[in-house]
């Protein structure tokens, strides 16, 4: 006999006693307990929550509109969907993100959960599965093989315009910086050796560029995931699925969505090929290496303070040492290293679990979702505290940058033109040696007039520099 608070379900393995409360039911059950991987389960994403909904909404519209669900259970499991994606009922997702099954307990605990809230707005019991059932009326002309990768796209979507969003804003506070600074004569560096003089501004607008850049090639490959499955249900042949219901599926959910999407040409093809996944995971690791080497810049840059370079100040957010008072580290760029460390982790995961697919179906989909859902929001929180905590509290050393310039060996660089390669390198060695100044070098040489040495030894005239650098775009 079931006690009053569990009800009795019945799937092919037996009966189980599921908690009257629980809006889940039995395949989900099974499901917590068969994949106890990473304690995080889809509550821990309302993304992957809402996409789920949107497509049992406009799977349910799409049927009814094809006369085969009625309007009365069609209308209940949309009114369910909504209030999901509302965010009602997230705490009833309890699969671990990472399972077995190419993703079915995701999809099941979707359907459980959407019928059995259809089925109290029917004014029915939760269980009832006679007058409203999570396969027959939910998953109707649907299979876990183009639901789940349809919702992972549309997950990821939403991610990455938030994402682009943080991106932007680091963009802006380096272009920000860059103005700021775009008077500032430094010593450029390469192979960490003195170069060619620059100035701040016009390497802090270098970072703003390539932020810009990745912004465009995040965008690019946002338009692949746009492409669909759904209505190939279990291998790309639509088996089950009414002849029209592919097309007006993808309407339906474009509509919810707002997201203008595509079916895929070939579904067989786009039932097992994990390619755009590959692709967006390759910019998000782009993304990771050129933000990771500016923070390594950036910690290079405020080395010391006494010791080290010395030509900028990181904002100080908290003490450095547990025994060295005083001490002040780069910790914000810092986290934002490790971040990035992740991302290409993240990125080899999906590259295996792309390439372990086997023939008309990726069981691997899961791990593949859960890498791409960490790298895209921890590239989101790390862009932000970059920005907030770091970026925009940066200052200048500057007279120290301009006595490092006056000092710099590789000054003599811009001499060329003026006193010839043979006397510049005289002049280079002459200062190497004795560690005097180049200026003063060649002013006591009289190689050049003080007046046309200082013309030349003009910031804007060392650095190419028109005034302040403009914000840098895609």
């Amino acid at each position: 006999m079931t006690h009053p608070s569990f009800r009795l379900e019945h799937d092919l393995l037996g009966d189980r006693e599921i908690p009257a409360a629980a809006y889940y039911g039995v395949h989900t059950l099974r499901a917590v307990e068969n994949f106890p991987i990473t304690g995080e389960t889809l509550a821990a994403t309302p993304d992957l929550i809402d996409a789920l909904a949107a497509i049992k909404w406009a799977a349910a519209e799409a049927n009814r509109d094809l006369g085969l669900l009625d309007p009365s259970r069609a209308g209940a499991i949309i009114a369910a969907c909504r209030e999901i994606r509302q965010g009602a009922l997230h705490d009833q997702f309890v699969v671990d993100l990472v399972q077995g099954g190419a993703g079915t307990s995701s999809n099941m605990n979707a359907n459980e959960v959407i019928a059995n809230r259809a089925l109290e707005l029917l004014g029915h019991d939760r269980g009832a599965y006679g007058q409203l059932h999570p396969n027959e009326h939910v998953n109707m002309g649907q299979s876990t093989n183009d639901v789940y990768p349809t919702a992972l796209k549309l997950a990821a979507l939403s991610g990455l315009h938030r994402l682009a969003a943080a991106m932007a804003a680091l963009r802006q506070a380096f272009a920000g910086k860059a103005a700021e600074f775009s008077d500032v004569l430094k010593i450029g560096r390469t192979q960490l050796q003195d170069a060619v003089p620059m100035t701040l501004g016009q390497e802090f607008a270098t970072y703003a560029t390539m932020l810009g850049e990745d912004e465009a090639r995040l965008t690019e490959a946002a338009a692949l995931i746009r492409e669909i499955n759904l209505g190939g249900t279990a291998i790309g042949t639509g088996l089950t699925a009414h002849p029209e219901y592919a097309a007006r599926v993808r309407d339906h959910l474009s509509r919810i969505t707002g997201t203008a999407l595509i079916t895929a040409p070939d579904l067989i093809e786009a039932t097992q090929d994990c390619g755009a996944f590959v692709q967006l995971s390759g910019v998000l690791k782009r993304v990771a290496v050129k933000l990771s080497k500016t923070c390594n810049d950036l910690r290079l840059l405020s080395s010391g303070p006494r010791a080290g370079l010395h030509e900028i100040n990181l904002p100080a957010v908290q003490a450095g040492s547990s025994i060295m008072p005083g001490k002040v580290n780069p910790v914000i760029p810092e986290v934002v290293n490790q971040v990035a460390f992740e991302v290409i982790g993240n990125d080899v995961t999906i590259t295996m679990a792309a390439e372990g697919g086997q023939l008309q179906l990726n069981a691997f989909e899961p791990v593949i979702f859960y890498s791409l859902h960490r790298s895209i929001s921890h590239l989101t929180a790390a862009c932000l505290t970059l920005e907030r905590n770091c970026v925009r509290g940066i200052t200048a050393n500057r007279e120290h940058l301009r006595a490092m310039v006056e000092q710099s060996i590789g000054l003599v660089t811009a001499l060329n033109p003026f006193i010839g390669y043979q006397t510049a390198t005289a002049v280079a060695q002459e200062a190497l040696q004795t560690g005097r100044g180049v200026l003063e070098i060649v002013l006591e040489r009289r190689l050049m007039a003080p007046e046309e040495l200082a013309q030349v030894m003009h910031w804007d005239a060392l650095t190419g520099a028109v005034g302040a650098t403009p914000e840098t775009g895609s």
